[in-house]
Order: C-alpha cells, then sequence, then structure tokens
C-alpha cells in the first residue's frame, strides 16, 4: 500500500518516519530469524551465502547507475566510495571478495559462487529489478532506495553476535565481511540521507520517498521468501517437474 503523506513534514519527522520502516527490515524474516536463532542447517546457510552474493555484486552496479545520473561532482565523488568499497582498491580487496570468504568459510566453492549455479529465479529477479530501478529513476530517488542501510548495522551484529556460537563449523575468517560493513554502512547512510532529507521536502515528495524505501525493502524480503521456498519448504523452482537445477543463469 502506498504511503500516505497528507502534509509536509519537517527533516527531523520525515527522519523519524523513514526510520520506522526499520520495523520492515529483513531481520525480522522468519528465514533471518532462523539464521541468527541457530536453527538453520549447515545447507540454508550456504543457500543464502551463495544467492545473496548475487546481490552483492549488483551493489557497485547499482551504484554506478546512481552516479551516471547525477550531475553533481561533489555527490559523485562522495558516492564513489560505495564502488571502491565492494569492487576493492589498493590494499583493500573490497566487499565481494569478502563475500567470497564468506562463501569459502561456510564450505562453498567460488567457482560455484561465482557461475551463480545456486541463484534462484526469485532472488535474481527481485535484484535485478532494483538494479533496473536505480537506472531509470532520478539519482535521488535511486540514492533514497539505499536507506535500508539504516538498519544495516543491527543485521550485521545480529551475524557477528550469533553466528561463532551457533556455527563454530564456519571459520571465523569468513566474518570479515560483516566487521567491514559496520563502520562503512554508518558513514554510507548519513550520505544518503542528507540527500533524501534535502531533496523530498513536499508532501507527496516525502510519500515517493517511503514508497521508494518500501520497495527496498520488498526486495530484500523477498530474496528470503524465495529462499524459504527452496531451502526451509524444500520446493526449489520446477521442484514438481525436476529435480534438476534447469533455471536461467542470465540472459
Amino acid at each position: 500500500m502506498s504511503a500516505i503523506v497528507n502534509t509536509a513534514m519537517n527533516a527531523t519527522e520525515f527522519e523519524r518516519v523513514l526510520r520506522s520502516k526499520g520495523q520492515y527490515y529483513h531481520i525480522h524474516h522468519p528465514y533471518h530469524r532462523a539464521m541468527y536463532g541457530g536453527q538453520c542447517s549447515p545447507e540454508q546457510v550456504r543457500g543464502w551465502v551463495a544467492n545473496r552474493y548475487y546481490y552483492q555484486i549488483m551493489i557497485p552496479r547499482k551504484d554506478a547507475a546512481i552516479m551516471a545520473n547525477c550531475p553533481d561532482a561533489e555527490v559523485r565523488q562522495q558516492w564513489l566510495q560505495r564502488i571502491l568499497d565492494h569492487d576493492g582498491h589498493n590494499s583493500d580487496a573490497g566487499g565481494i571478495e569478502a563475500w567470497l570468504c564468506l562463501a569459502e568459510a561456510v564450505g562453498l566453492t567460488r567457482k560455484e559462487v561465482i557461475d551463480q549455479r545456486h541463484v534462484l529465479p526469485g532472488v535474481r529477479f527481485a535484484v535485478d529489478a532494483y538494479l533496473n530501478f536505480a537506472r531509470r529513476a532520478s539519482w535521488q530517488e535511486a540514492a533514497c532506495s539505499s536507506l535500508t542501510e539504516l538498519f544495516a548495522p543491527e543485521i550485521h551484529q545480529s551475524r557477528l553476535d550469533s553466528w561463532p556460537q551457533h556455527y563454530p563449523w564456519i571459520d571465523d575468517s569468513g566474518y570479515h565481511y560483516f566487521r567491514k560493513r559496520l563502520s562503512e554502512a554508518r558513514r554510507d547512510v548519513e550520505h544518503g540521507l542528507a540527500i533524501t532529507l534535502e531533496h523530498f521536502t513536499t508532501a507527496p515528495e516525502q510519500a515517493r520517498a517511503l514508497d521508494i524505501l518500501q520497495f527496498k525493502l520488498d526486495i530484500l524480503w523477498s530474496l528470503l521468501d524465495a529462499l524459504t521456498m527452496a531451502y526451509s519448504h524444500n520446493t526449489p523452482p520446477f521442484h514438481t517437474v525436476t529435480d534438476q537445477q534447469i533455471w536461467h543463469r542470465g540472459l
């Protein structure tokens, strides 16, 4: 349902309402609650890591799309750091490499993660929808969609707090990505939030911003819905006609 905003909010109230969207963040999805509750099997953890990789590799492409649509050099200079954080630079191997280390730590091979053999159609469609939105939307709207980072430090900390206890079979070296993102996400959200508060000032604009943030929350929730079908209910795509992974790998 579309967000209803009848009158324009001041910046303080608008930020409060944006942050209230955290109740719909995927930290509350049953699949994620099971992960930090120690209730997931190794296969379920590996399935999440392999599928989430597809989201990870799209983040710098999404950020590049925002930069391509942004005429403000100062904004581009700040936004560029997000791409460097994931793709790596100088002595920092980057977030994508850190995710591959996590994949190895949970028992996956680099090859099977990079070739995306485990990426479910529902995951692929949802992530592609996010990238296409970033390409088509104004740069301010696409920047607003990044505000799920408001809630990201909590989810990374929950993994650092619970996974070592519940999943001792995971090598500690795999947790570098979550530690890395704790500070990066806090830095990024300050920039994205400032852009959103400055640009979305009328009631219709603020309603649009809330819808955009909900769209991004829907994306993240949908990823876990697809994983739930495949790894919790044992009903992966085409399970009624074949047990083979016959779904497409991308066009």
